[in-house]
């Protein structure tokens, strides 16, 4: 078998076999296909297209490229959610200890943020003392006992995703539905959950941008996840604005935590999370929707959620003494607020800018390897639809390092944009896939 007639044939447009894709995802990070084959058949993948059938089979041989996670000592009551990523997302610190104390197992690998997007690692790492860095044993064993354990991305699992996604970042072949959900889905099949529900944004701060494209990719995602015999859904969700009004990595934490003391001044964020939540325990344990998001709204109310919480956070070594103390895990030594210099409805946010706002902050990464500033962040006091006078304070600043204000100042302002009428946002869960 050659990779040029692989090539050839994909630039034709035709359906590439299952054997023909195995060859590809088993030899793409062993050397044995160089890099330029490899980026000529992502663009020709990326221009034609992948039918159902060669989607699947990408993402099944993407899978068993590396590691595979054996999660069946649970019974089947393991479930994960993946978010494709957004601003203000820290929804994983919520749902997962009220799904946890509902009984569920969610046994969770997560990534660190980059670019414009949080990461859920970040946040954790931002409470001191706490490990994302357990091993196989040991995450297994916490899994069992608190019912929770979320990780950093750790081990060789899917390899050959890893490989064509470093290409893709650079020959502008990111954007193809097939190759987005089988890069997504290959790492949440080798995790091994046996349910997963997925979060897939829109809007400007989403890697989709439309509602019509998250969707289209929900489809696909659901659907091999449907032809790998997982239990799993989507939730179309709008990322157009900010989740929430905390921005950063402490801030965040602080946010969550607000939400699992049933605190109700983030109503979109608690939303968002009692969706996920009960969507997951619909999976887990074959209950209605309507019954799963009563109990999950009764573990926020009942305090079994914030209980939950702190057991899991004392599992990993964290230090829970700020769940009563703020200022242990938020103390920034500079605060700068913001006010407009417009007066009427805010018709729009850019909330990727907003997203890239805070990483002029310190609370993002545009390099893997870049430190963050745990207390760096943006507290929004505004968000799309609300009516803004001119002077009225639209945002906090935060960092633990001197900055150029200033710059930074007008550069959110300049992501806000002003209406005279009324405005009405999308929906806040635009759809969901079955």
């Amino acid at each position: 078998m050659r990779m040029y007639d692989i090539i050839d044939k994909k630039r034709q447009g035709m359906a590439l076999s299952d054997k023909e894709i195995k060859y590809v995802a088993k030899n793409c990070f062993t050397g044995e296909i160089p890099d330029y084959q490899l980026s000529a058949w992502l663009m020709a993948v990326c221009i034609q297209g992948m039918d159902e059938n060669e989607t699947i089979s990408l993402t099944k041989a993407m899978r068993d490229s590396g590691d595979k996670s054996d999660l069946s000592v649970f019974d089947g009551l393991s479930v994960d959610k993946h978010s494709t990523g957004g601003v203000g997302d820290k929804t994983s610190l919520i749902i997962a200890p009220i799904v946890a104390s509902c009984g569920a197992k969610v046994a969770k690998m997560s990534g660190r943020g980059l670019g414009h997007t949080g990461g859920t690692v970040d946040k954790l790492e931002a409470i001191n003392g706490f490990n994302t860095s357990l091993s196989t044993n040991e995450f297994i064993n916490q899994v069992k006992k608190v019912g929770v354990a979320i990780v950093g991305q750790s081990g060789n699992f899917a390899p050959a995703d890893k490989k064509l996604y470093s290409l893709r970042d650079v020959t502008a072949t990111i954007q193809s539905i097939p190759l987005i959900a089988s890069s997504i889905m290959s790492k949440k099949l080798a995790a091994g959950s046996d349910s997963i529900v997925l979060d897939v944004k829109f809007g400007s701060g989403a890697f989709m941008k439309t509602p019509e494209s998250a969707k289209e990719l929900a489809k696909t995602m659901v659907q091999i996840g449907k032809a790998c015999d997982k239990k799993i859904c989507a939730l179309i969700t709008n990322m157009d604005v900010p989740l929430g009004f905390a921005i950063g990595n402490s801030i965040e934490v602080l946010e969550a935590l607000n939400v699992l003391k049933g605190k109700t001044d983030t109503p979109d964020l608690s939303e968002v999370c009692i969706n996920l939540a009960a969507n997951m325990l619909f999976l887990c344990f074959g209950i209605t929707l309507q019954e799963a998001k009563k109990q999950a709204i009764n573990a926020i109310e009942s305090g079994n959620a914030l209980n939950k919480f702190k057991e899991w956070i004392k599992a990993q070594g964290g230090d829970v003494s700020f769940i009563d103390n703020p200022s242990l895990i938020f103390a920034p030594k500079f605060t700068v607020d913001v006010f407009s210099k417009n007066e009427g409805y805010i018709f729009c946010m850019d909330t990727e800018a907003i997203g890239k706002t805070a990483c002029l902050l310190g609370a993002g990464r545009e390099k893997a390897n870049e430190k963050i500033d745990f207390n760096a962040g943006i507290n929004l006091c505004k968000k799309t639809g609300d009516y803004v006078k001119c002077g009225e304070k639209i945002a906090t600043l935060y960092s633990s390092e001197k900055k150029d204000f200033d710059y930074i100042t007008e550069y959110f302002l300049s992501t806000l944009k002003f209406s005279g009428n009324e405005v009405t946002p999308l929906p806040l869960i635009y759809d969901e896939i079955r």
